[in-house]
């Protein structure tokens, strides 16, 4: 059975005009941010969706899965040059598990009109250092 996620980003993120494109220092920069106190684990291949709360954006870098006490980073294999903060993400499913062979097709929140896609890589889990 396939499903369909579509998983809106609102208020998730502090979006930038497209006009001010986030240069690769300051899309890391944000990402520390995002992970500031959490220490990475072991990657892992496939995470379940049923316990991701939210998902934030990194522009042209990565995306954040936030399951709760855990965060996922995936950096995607292909396509992270697509990732614009004002996307939503659209995800088929064959299971509730996102896997690294999975893709995400991006669309404009205010178009609808899809803006690329991109392929997801392993994900690294992040958790508060203790």
């Amino acid at each position: 059975m396939r499903k369909l996620i579509a998983i809106g980003l609102g208020g998730l993120i502090a979006a930038t005009s497209p006009a001010q494109a986030a240069s690769p220092a300051d899309a890391e920069a944000k990402l520390s941010r995002a992970l500031e106190g959490r220490v990475a684990g072991e990657p892992v291949k496939c995470i379940n969706l049923r316990q991701v709360r939210s998902t934030r954006i990194i522009e042209d870098t990565g995306i954040l899965y936030d399951a709760g006490s855990t965060l996922y980073l995936n950096r995607p294999r292909a396509g992270a040059g697509s990732l614009d903060a004002w996307d939503t993400l659209v995800t088929k499913l064959h299971s509730s598990q996102l896997c690294s062979i999975d893709t995400v097709q991006l669309y404009d929140t205010a178009s609808r009109v899809q803006t690329g896609v991109v392929f997801l890589g392993e994900f690294v889990p992040y958790r508060r250092a203790e």
